[in-house]
């Protein structure tokens, strides 16, 4: 269906009785040239000819848009919020780092003035938030954890063992029975990859 090379601006990819032009080129003296840096992308779209375009691979990025499930690693906490890295969208991996926070009020969705921080995330755990807010070039994505199938998912205990839930507020090592206070998250089976 498509082959895919590399080009850069300027270049020749071939005349115009051999293509149709598409997006991301150009025609000059009966030649199509390519506009951008990127792959170059041959289709046949039901017309005599295939259809020439070049596309970049930023292009096909995607971006955490607001009421999207994002999975996250804590980074960092302190006593009002929790900064992460948002690794997925659903179920596609990010090729770019965003970054998002928890605010302490996001955690929970009851008795949001006793929810503390520590006694929710710790840095290194993976979570699965919300986003509620979109962030700009300075700030960042605003995140919630205030559902039940939101939460921790992944946790590491100080033994370095992966944790297992043993309620919606604590999760235990297997190695030491250590209990651990985590904002646990409720998996749901669409959630879950094989």
């Amino acid at each position: 269906m498509s082959s895919m090379k590399l080009c850069v601006p300027g270049d020749r990819l071939c005349s115009t009785g051999d293509c149709i032009p598409g997006t991301g080129v150009y025609l000059r003296h009966g030649y199509i040239y390519s506009s951008l840096a990127g792959y170059i992308l041959r289709k046949n779209e039901g017309e005599e000819l295939p259809v020439i375009s070049v596309v970049r691979e930023t292009e096909t990025q995607l971006l955490p848009d607001v009421g999207a499930i994002v999975t996250c690693k804590v980074t960092s906490i302190n006593s009002r919020f929790a900064k992460v890295h948002i690794l997925y969208v659903g179920s596609t991996p990010l090729k770019d780092r965003f970054r998002g926070t928890i605010r302490k009020e996001d955690i929970r969705a009851t008795e949001k003035d006793r929810v503390e921080t520590y006694k929710s995330f710790r840095p290194g755990d993976i979570v699965l938030a919300k986003v509620i807010s979109l962030g700009d070039v300075q700030s960042n994505y605003l995140l919630t954890t205030a559902e039940n199938e939101l939460g921790v998912v992944v946790a590491h205990s100080e033994a370095g063992a992966q944790m297992v839930p043993v309620s919606w507020c604590e999760m235990q090592c297997p190695r030491t029975h250590a209990k651990e206070y985590r904002k646990v998250a409720r998996v749901q089976p669409e959630y879950l990859l094989a």
